[in-house]
């Protein structure tokens, strides 16, 4: 199976989902800029603090933070990774390959979850994290038995500052603006597969699994 992966695809697709269930049953390093970034947000690190208003505005952070945190845990990933959130645009994708490529080990495959903008705002928006424990639910999809608290502990459910609407707008714009783009770059490179992430999750990992083992990079389903 392909270990240097790219995971696109808009906020809500479901990329971070999917890049741990690979992380999990293939050993691979999931690598996501969002929970590196908020991690160095929550820690108070200068690359945190330079972060923290871009996030909370739905903005993409600045190009040379999002390196700081990045390459750094890229370099340890010995048996491979799987990126998620990166890259989101054409300067970070030509970024990447020059690191990768100082090392001989450039991408083997980028998988598009693609799902319309519908659908991404009403994962995003209904989307609750425990503050006790962390544990995601969700108002549609995965409700809390009751209303307003963890399943888990009981902690207080709240909505993340960039999970609101007008954020997730933002969000949204900006990807298709920025990062929708790379399917082409990726797909000239013949590395580009796109899966249906409108799907079960079962169902998305399933087609991501099979294109991953079928040893050829833009397999059946490639845009």
């Amino acid at each position: 199976m392909k270990r240097r992966l790219v995971l696109l695809g808009a906020p809500g697709a479901g990329k971070g989902t999917q890049a741990r269930r690979l992380a999990e049953t293939t050993g691979i390093a999931h690598l996501s800029t969002g929970d590196l970034l908020r991690a160095a947000v929550a820690a108070g690190t200068p690359s945190g603090k330079a972060a923290a208003a871009h996030m909370q505005a739905g903005r993409l952070v600045p190009d040379e933070v999002v390196f700081g945190v990045l390459f750094e845990r890229l370099a340890e990933a010995a048996q491979g990774f799987v990126l998620d959130g990166f890259p989101r645009n054409r300067a970070q994708a030509e970024e990447l390959d020059r690191r990768l490529a100082q090392g001989e080990r450039g991408l083997q495959a980028v998988i598009d979850v693609e799902v319309p903008d519908a659908l991404l705002v009403r994962r995003i928006t209904g989307r609750r994290i425990c503050k006790g424990c962390g544990r995601n639910h969700h108002v549609e999809f995965v409700p809390s038995r009751q209303a307003g608290r963890c399943d888990d502990c009981g902690g207080e459910l709240i909505q993340r500052a960039d999970d609101t609407a007008a954020v997730v707008a933002e969000r949204l714009a900006v990807y298709h603006q920025q990062t929708e783009p790379l399917k082409a770059y990726y797909r000239t490179r013949g590395l580009l597969t796109t899966v249906d992430g409108t799907q079960a999750v079962e169902q998305v990992g399933a087609g991501i699994v099979e294109v991953l083992g079928s040893g050829v990079a833009g397999a059946a389903g490639n845009r």
